[in-house]
């Protein structure tokens, strides 16, 4: 017997249809590529967007087609994240920081049909024009006044397509089930995969983020992503802010400390999410300023896993708790979220520290099995670390045109690529990304927890642990650490500082201190970059 409920689509552009009509004047704000502050309401926001789904139809557009981006956090590109998607089109988000090849690779690879950017790329993309052939139409999206000289001769410009075009719009009855955004993940090996995410999908994974023991979202909420606009929507937060009529501030293209700290005072930012390395630039900012901010409660970082230094200096500098969370482009991206629990209300300060320090308990959505070395599925006793799986509504059953089909298992579980162990009370702990795990003499050395060993020194801000070959062990641990401003360290020290935090034979043969470490497109260490220019350095151990 089937229920008689009404059978309604879950669909993007219902989100801001329902922010329009229940939280009006509840603001979105950005940091213009141009420079100005621009701020509006929801009600206004949709309206544009009704005037873009017209002028992506009178352009041509049709449901499945693709549709890029080359833009960074603003006004224009959250409009697009509903306009493109509510006709059926997708939303294809490409990340400005890859290489030109790549983005050639993947614009390619996707067949974009028509594609958007900022301003700051107007030349890249006339250069890279006759190398991307199924682009028909291209959109700086800004005004007249401001579209560059080096701009592609036939290009069309945002705010008259806004102004041509009428602000009534039907949204078409589509399947929850059609495909809404595709992002391309350098996660596995080999060329990038794309993850094709579905209205259902989005909105179901959106709901989630705003569930109390997730973000946490409200209307009495103000929200600024500084996880980019190109990269896996933003954690979702620009469908989960206006479902819940939360504020939502975006960053632009200025990721520095000085600017974001700006806008989280000016907007009163209460809820903040980013890669650890945005908060290393905020801290250093703070502390150079001596300034405080006021009105942070939530720091939701994840990219890559922080080290017990790291949080406590954001917790101290920012003001607001950090909540770690752990997620890939394959899962939308939220997989888990540390939120503590009522058991931890009277758990002293250590104690919470080693919690926070764990990546997150799972949330409803998302299954979490870990499977050992002998391929059969391991306890969670929080010891006992093996490959992580995932399943769930918004993971992805395959990639894009069904490349690396590989890490999709026949029961339908996805294999992430990362060694983790999973506890009694049901949290997510990182050890390595499998390509980066260390062996040496047949067992596993952890490179977060050297990582964060090394970085409870207080001169040390970031580091990156890597394994370089070895006659005796295959591969032995070395360290590269860079030093935070105005600091001094003596690597032998450093050295000694890790061997009294972790197992004797866990103590890195050397620890280097570098000037910088190469940062990836999504604000991760490069950890490839650092293995290829390594040699093995520094004598055999005894």
């Amino acid at each position: 017997m089937l229920a008689l409920m009404m059978d309604r689509p879950l669909l993007l552009p219902s989100i801001l249809e329902y922010a329009a009509q229940y939280h009006p004047d509840r603001q979105v704000v950005d940091r213009t590529v141009e420079g100005p502050i621009h701020r509006y309401g929801y009600a206004d926001a949709l309206i544009r967007t009704r005037r873009m789904a017209n002028a992506l139809i009178a352009m041509g557009v049709k449901p499945g087609d693709r549709v890029a981006t080359l833009a960074w956090s603003t006004h224009r590109h959250f409009e697009l994240y509903f306009a493109v998607t509510g006709i059926g089109a997708i939303l294809h988000t490409i990340n400005p920081r890859l290489s030109d090849d790549q983005i050639v690779w993947v614009a390619n690879h996707a067949e974009d049909s028509v594609l958007f950017f900022d301003i700051t790329f107007a030349g890249q993309v006339a250069e890279l024009a006759v190398r991307m052939p199924t682009i028909r139409t291209r959109v700086a999206m800004t005004d007249r006044a401001h579209l560059p000289a080096n701009s592609p001769a036939d290009t069309l410009i945002y705010e008259e397509l806004i102004g041509a075009n009428s602000p009534d719009f039907d949204w078409p009855a589509l399947d929850e089930r059609q495909a809404s955004g595709l992002c391309y993940t350098s996660g596995t090996t080999g060329n990038p995969k794309g993850v094709l995410y579905g209205h259902r999908s989005t909105v179901l994974h959106a709901m989630a983020l705003a569930l109390p023991d997730a973000f946490n979202f409200s209307a009495r909420d103000v929200v600024m992503p500084c996880a980019q606009m190109y990269h896996a929507n933003a954690w979702c937060t620009p469908y989960a802010a206006p479902l819940v009529g939360a504020s939502l501030v975006l960053p632009g293209r200025a990721l520095d400390g000085a600017s974001i700290a700006e806008l989280i005072e000016s907007e009163g930012v209460t809820f903040l999410l980013g890669v650890p390395t945005i908060w290393v630039g905020v801290a250093d900012h703070l502390d150079g300023t001596g300034a405080r901010l006021t009105s942070v409660k939530t720091i939701a970082v994840g990219g890559s896993a922080p080290t017990a230094a790291l949080v406590a200096r954001i917790e101290d500098r920012l003001g607001g708790q950090v909540r770690q969370i752990w997620g890939m482009t394959e899962t939308s991206p939220l997989g888990v979220i540390n939120t503590p629990l009522p058991e931890h209300a009277g758990e002293d300060a250590d104690a919470t520290l080693r919690r926070k320090l764990k990546q997150g308990r799972g949330l409803w959505g998302v299954d979490l099995r870990i499977i050992d070395e002998h391929g059969e599925i391991a306890p969670r006793d929080g010891t006992t670390a093996g490959a992580l799986q995932v399943r769930g509504p918004w993971v992805a059953s395959a990639y894009f045109k069904h490349d690396g089909s590989e890490v999709f298992g026949d029961d339908g579980w996805f294999d992430t690529g990362d060694i983790a162990t999973i506890d009694a009370a049901g949290y997510l702990r990182l050890t390595d990304r499998a390509k980066d795990v260390i062996k040496s003499g047949g067992e596993w050395i952890s490179t977060l927890d050297l990582e964060d060993a090394v970085c409870s020194h207080p001169a040390v801000a970031m580091a990156a642990a890597v394994g370089v070959p070895h006659p005796k062990w295959d591969e032995r641990p070395l360290l590269l650490v860079t030093l935070r401003p105005g600091q001094t360290a003596d690597p032998e020290d450093l050295k000694a500082h890790v061997a009294a935090r972790v197992a004797r034979w866990w103590t890195p043969d050397e620890v280097r201190i570098v000037e910088t470490l190469p940062i990836g497109p999504t604000g991760k260490v490069l950890k490839r970059e650092l293995r290829a220019m390594l040699n093995p350095v520094g004598p055999a151990p005894a």
